[in-house]
């Protein structure tokens, strides 16, 4: 299945190395289509001001673009327009949660669910307001591809269960587990859930309403984005409730020597000057994934995915990781060469023009977990990969196996 966006992506014509480049580093930051470039190019040179309060022209038009980019990422996940927060990413998304409502809801004896899958920032912030507030912390553990036990995670979630935190797609593995599954565990007991969405949103379709989920959190720049931006989606309830973290400027009606009254949402959790050009660039984004379709996009992956794990698994020495059924993960290729440090593979790839991503993926326990203590090598795809692409990165990569 070719999409037929590849040339709205200037830097898909460089060349790396001496070759074109094929980039496949998509897990850590995706590339922008020359229509987000334009969006934000566009707001600097004609309507550059600071949004809300200021009366002049320039204010009110980019306070427009501003709310309007609200707007759609409400329908980009089928929330409304008071449930989208703009942050600066999935990170600070998490932090506000943990900082603005956890914190004062836990208590000494609740307890976090997590599982051993989670990226360290779905991980780091629980064990910090759990040394605060006297919580604990526990992870359910995964199986030898790396999806989450649901048996042992719903077991876990008990009457104790204040917040259930995993993330809908595993940035090491593309383990796609069952969230909608958790979700009603955790409900029945009261507790919220936190979906970690920095890989799920930009690579499927997500209807908060539908998943009944209580927190999402994403990032704008794995999605076409710009860098520096993020989403937080709360159910409305939770975000009246729960506190700003970055109480400030813009986060209030009116304040007094004796008091503060928030303004509404969901400028009551956006203090300070916002980037401004980054949320209109985010809403460019995912306008452009909305126009090609995210059941479109997944399929695709599947099809790239489904390819780059035959063409891997007749390699002799080659390790893969993750579940070998495409509909059960996303579209990463996570994997180790026999005898070779990780970074070394991604070297010799990069030498081709073929970008990886080696390391720990800010996912070190999940690693252990996985008996590959020191990194992986991880491959992973977006709307504009092509088959092409797959077939010459497998040819590489067994030149280096075959040479190593």
């Amino acid at each position: 299945m070719d999409l037929g966006v590849r040339e709205d992506f200037p830097i898909l014509r460089i060349e790396v190395n001496g070759h074109p480049l094929i980039y496949f580093d998509n897990a850590a930051t995706t590339q922008r289509p020359i229509q987000v470039i334009n969006a934000i190019k566009e707001f600097y040179e004609t309507l550059n001001a600071n949004v809300h309060r200021g009366i002049h022209y320039l204010s009110r038009e980019a306070s427009e673009l501003y709310e309007g980019a609200h707007e759609t990422l409400a329908k980009f996940i089928n929330a409304d327009f008071e449930e989208v927060v703009f942050t600066s990413n999935t990170t600070e998304s998490i932090n506000m949660v943990a900082w603005g409502w956890a914190l004062h809801h836990l208590r000494r004896g609740d307890r976090i669910v997590t599982t051993v899958m989670e990226h360290h920032s779905n991980m780091l912030p629980w064990r910090t307001v759990a040394e605060l507030t006297g919580a604990e912390v526990v992870y359910a553990d995964v199986d030898d591809e790396g999806m989450p036990r649901m048996d042992e995670l719903e077991s876990l979630i008990d009457e104790k269960t204040k917040i259930v935190a995993m993330s809908g797609m595993s940035n090491v593995t593309g383990a796609i587990p069952d969230v909608e599954g958790a979700i009603r565990a955790a409900h029945q007991v009261d507790a919220v859930v936190v979906l970690d969405g920095a890989q799920m949103v930009p690579h499927m379709p997500v209807d908060v309403r539908k998943l009944d989920v209580d927190f999402l959190a994403f990032s704008g720049h794995k999605m076409l984005g710009p860098t520096g931006t993020g989403v937080l989606y709360g159910k409305r309830d939770l975000l009246e409730e729960m506190r700003p973290a970055r109480p400030g400027g813009g986060t209030i009606r009116d304040v007094t020597l004796e008091g503060v009254e928030w303004a509404e949402l969901p400028w009551k959790h956006e203090g300070g000057t916002p980037n401004i050009a980054g949320g209109i660039g985010l809403a460019e984004a995912a306008r452009y994934l909305m126009r090609v379709g995210m059941d479109r996009i997944r399929e695709h992956e599947k099809e790239l995915t489904r390819r780059g794990l035959e063409l891997l698994s007749e390699m002799e020495g080659v390790i893969v990781y993750g579940p070998k059924d495409v509909e059960r993960r996303g579209g990463i290729l996570t994997f180790n060469v026999e005898g070779m440090d990780p970074h070394m593979v991604g070297a010799l790839l990069d030498a081709q023009g073929i970008a990886v991503r080696t390391g720990l993926h800010c996912a070190h326990p999940l690693h252990r977990r996985l008996g590959a203590e020191d990194g992986t090598v991880r491959a992973s795809f977006y709307l504009y990969n092509t088959m092409e692409e797959v077939e010459r990165f497998a040819h590489v990569l067994r030149s280096i196996v075959e040479g190593r």
